[in-house]
């Protein structure tokens, strides 16, 4: 992709561009249908019947009422929403409400149930039943189960097989519904299916997915799809559904050119061959690497968990933001999630070749021997300790140094340190005691 001042980088997180920046086709079908026609969904229109008809025979028989919108970002900002999603209020002042239960994520490198677990899935989807149990002796009932297919915000997480099915059992024992969050994992991302959810078997199908994101590839596309009981019973309430440009004509061909993008260009089956591959380059980077805690994924969704201590596993937030921008200045694009942030997630367009993975791993694998090499035996100490001016300092502090000290050796390589406290160490100092 290219910048506003014609600057080339390497995106390997936008999920949003799925076959790939201003690709020609979709550009061509937005064009062509806005010089014919575009209208509000009143107004019935061939595009929307095709769309939905193609969106369908990707899923299973039974998800067949589409509910289109011109969002897409997660669960959605309604306050209602964003009342649902720890990812949200935990960020903000507000707390919890009571009817809202927050399940443990099904992590099993770095949750309550690990690899080493005999049955994580059957340990985690009993987590959810102990919560549902809890809710009915308070007097409460269940009205639905919500989560992405494999959690990105999450932290990259790939739920074990079969917890899904369980949880699902035990959420419409209670009388709820299922819903899937499709929005960064569908659309063939995970290369071996269209869907996320598929890869959880023939005998999972959620009761309403979510989607959005790449659907319209940058262009406002997403939609809900549920069930003809569901989409009854939410008829039979008395509320209407209506969005003014939700699936008009312009939108649902840009969609129809995306589904034909994929199929035409065999993108899920690139996102299986490059993701295989980056995965196989990426694993021998984690027997390279110290900060390279696990490397997990699925095609061309892939989670890199930075670590200070591979054995206590502890999360290497500051490290992963240093990796980020170092990573930028090479021109590769990445960002870090997880509740410690300190996991790269590898997300990027779905025409991601095998050369642009070996280029951003070979960016990644000099920037971390630096990182490495700069972190030494894992002192947070900046000079020896036999120095009288040594400092100890937070690893945040500590890799600001390290930035600037990369800087001064670029700019003046004649520089040394050898001990002596430069007038940078002592106002970090002093800026660390204040």
């Amino acid at each position: 992709m290219f910048d506003e001042k014609g600057e080339q980088y390497l995106d390997c997180i936008n999920n949003v561009a799925h076959v790939g920046h201003c690709h020609p086709e979709v550009v061509k079908a937005a064009l062509k249908q806005m010089e014919l026609l575009n209208t509000n969904s009143r107004f019935l229109h061939d595009n929307i019947v095709e769309y939905a008809k193609r969106l369908s025979a990707t899923l299973p028989e039974k998800l067949s009422v589409c509910y289109f919108t011109n969002s897409g970002a997660y669960h959605g900002h309604l306050s209602s929403l964003i009342e649902i999603s720890p990812y949200k209020f935990r960020k903000g002042k507000d707390v919890k409400k009571e009817f809202v239960h927050v399940a443990p994520v099904p992590d099993t490198y770095r949750g309550k149930y690990r690899e080493d677990h005999a049955d994580p899935a059957s340990a985690y989807a009993d987590e959810v039943k102990k919560i549902i149990e809890e809710a009915h002796n308070s007097g409460r009932k269940i009205a639905a189960f919500i989560a992405e297919s494999m959690q990105s915000c999450g932290g990259q997480i790939i739920p074990p097989a079969g917890y899904f099915q369980k949880v699902a059992e035990y959420v419409h024992g209670a009388g709820g519904v299922f819903i899937a969050d499709e929005v960064q994992v569908g659309f063939g991302r995970v290369g071996t299916h269209f869907w996320s959810f598929q890869m959880h078997g023939k005998d999972f199908v959620p009761d309403i997915i979510t989607m959005g994101k790449p659907m319209g590839n940058g262009h406002p596309m997403a939609c809900v799809v549920t069930t003809k009981e569901i989409a009854e019973a939410f008829s039979s309430s008395g509320m209407e559904y209506f969005n003014t440009f939700g699936g008009n004509p312009v939108s649902c061909a840009v969609g129809l050119a995306v589904l034909d993008i994929i199929e035409n260009e065999d993108l899920q089956g690139n996102a299986t061959r490059v993701g295989n591959y980056l995965t196989e380059l990426l694993n021998k980077q984690k027997a390279k690497h110290t900060l390279i805690g696990d490397i997990r994924g699925i095609g061309l969704f892939i989670g890199i968990d930075l670590v200070k201590d591979p054995q206590k596993r502890t999360p290497a937030t500051a490290e992963a933001q240093h990796v980020i921008y170092k990573m930028k200045e090479k021109r590769v694009l990445l960002s870090a999630d997880g509740p410690h942030r300190n996991v790269l997630k590898i997300k990027p367009p779905m025409c991601f070749t095998e050369e642009d993975a070996k280029f951003m791993v070979d960016q990644l694998d000099g920037i971390l021997t630096v990182l490495e090499e700069a972190l030494g035996a894992k002192t947070e100490s900046v000079i020896s300790e036999t120095t009288p001016c040594k400092i100890e300092m937070p690893m945040e502090a500590h890799l600001e140094l390290l930035n600037d000290s990369i800087t001064d050796s670029k700019e003046n390589p004649s520089r040394k340190r050898n001990g002596v406290c430069t007038d940078k160490h002592s106002r970090l100092s002093k800026r660390l005691k204040t």
